[in-house]
């Protein structure tokens, strides 16, 4: 087994790290570049970056070596690298100089894997994970440990499956995925009928998942294998924390769904679609491309693409705020309206 690369990668010049970001540079070139830092927190041999110059005076403040700033913006107090987009710059920046951890390829003797899985090159398999009959693990992915791989699992090259994450038959999982510790991917569907001599009848959840490339999916989210058909999230899609996707959901690449966001069974989102936390659509709905949907909207019918919704039931963002801004002021207006009807009542009762 090779040894684990160090988390942080040697000092680079201002010139060298410019070099790598494909950025311009000011100053001395020269200046040795550590590590990277917040504006306020950082020391000397960091770097840190300017994403608007509101926020100039806590970079003349700074202590750090060195800057990604705005490629409009002077500044000759310390060096700097000039960028279009700072902040892109300096995650890029971030790494370069911070490598995640990741276990060194091999076996944990404690793994228990089938011997009719497809096992790919220089792939890690850490303590106590399961990998189960005919699963194929593409080369380079690391499975941590207690990863439970149910049979016929395909998973891509570069694939990440932290701690505690669980994998059931028959999904299917693209490259460079990552998936975050406690996930459940491929669970059953909710799913039942109503009788009265049986109620609550299981409808049999036969269909599958497929993750495609580059999908991230975070800590203790489930995302359902389809009844019939498939589930699908596509590629670049990001879902965040406690996120429940239900069975025959279509989720578009590119998209964003915030923490606690719940998806109901076969709603079909579009590309490029932004959910913000504890956001929820009810089951059969079609939402379109480039939709922005605001926290905690309740989404009961279809939308549009290129739409900007809030509220529950849904409504365009600016009647939602309009709404907002009233719903404090009912009670009040409530009083009124009683007060000008007893007004009207005695005013009848003189005429």
């Amino acid at each position: 087994m090779k040894k684990q690369p160090e988390k942080s990668s040697p000092p680079l010049s201002v010139e060298e790290l410019a070099r790598c970001l494909n950025c311009p540079f000011e100053g001395d070139g020269s200046a040795v570049i550590r590590g990277v830092s917040s504006l306020e927190k950082a020391q000397k041999g960091d770097l840190v970056f300017l994403s608007h110059r509101k926020y100039l005076s806590l970079l003349e403040q700074s202590k750090a070596s060195a800057a990604i700033i705005p490629s409009e913006e002077r500044y000759d107090i310390i060096p700097v690298i000039k960028s279009e987009n700072p902040h892109i710059s300096f995650v890029k920046a971030v790494e370069i100089f911070y490598k995640p951890y990741r276990p060194p390829p091999g076996i944990h003797p404690s793994a228990l894997v089938s011997p009719s899985a497809k096992i790919g090159k220089d792939v890690t398999i850490g303590p106590f994970a399961f990998i189960g009959d005919e699963a194929e693990i593409g080369a380079e992915t690391v499975i941590f440990p207690f990863v439970a791989i149910y049979p016929w699992v395909k998973i891509g090259k570069e694939t990440v499956l932290h701690s505690h994450v669980s994998i059931r038959e028959e999904v299917k999982i693209g490259n460079r995925v990552i998936i975050h510790n406690g996930a459940v991917i491929g669970s059953d569907g909710f799913g039942y009928l109503q009788d009265k001599a049986h109620p609550h009848i299981k409808i049999p959840q036969v269909g599958t998942l497929i993750i495609e490339d580059d999908v991230e999916v975070g800590t203790n989210t489930t995302i359902d294998r389809a009844s019939l058909g498939e589930t699908i999230i596509k590629k670049g899609t990001k879902i965040d924390n406690l996120v429940q996707i239900a069975h025959n959901v279509e989720i578009g690449p590119h998209s964003i769904l915030a923490g606690q966001v719940g998806i109901s069974g076969s709603t079909k989102i579009g590309k490029n679609v932004i959910m913000g936390g504890q956001a929820g659509a009810t089951d059969h709905v079609n939402i379109g491309d480039n939709v922005i949907v605001a926290g905690r909207t309740g989404i009961i019918k279809d939308v549009p693409p290129d739409s900007f919704i809030g509220g529950f039931p849904h409504l365009d963002i600016k009647e939602w705020r309009k709404s907002a801004t009233m719903l404090p002021r009912l009670y009040d207006l409530a009083k009124d309206i009683r007060r000008l009807k007893k007004k009207v009542e005695e005013l009848e009762k003189k005429l």
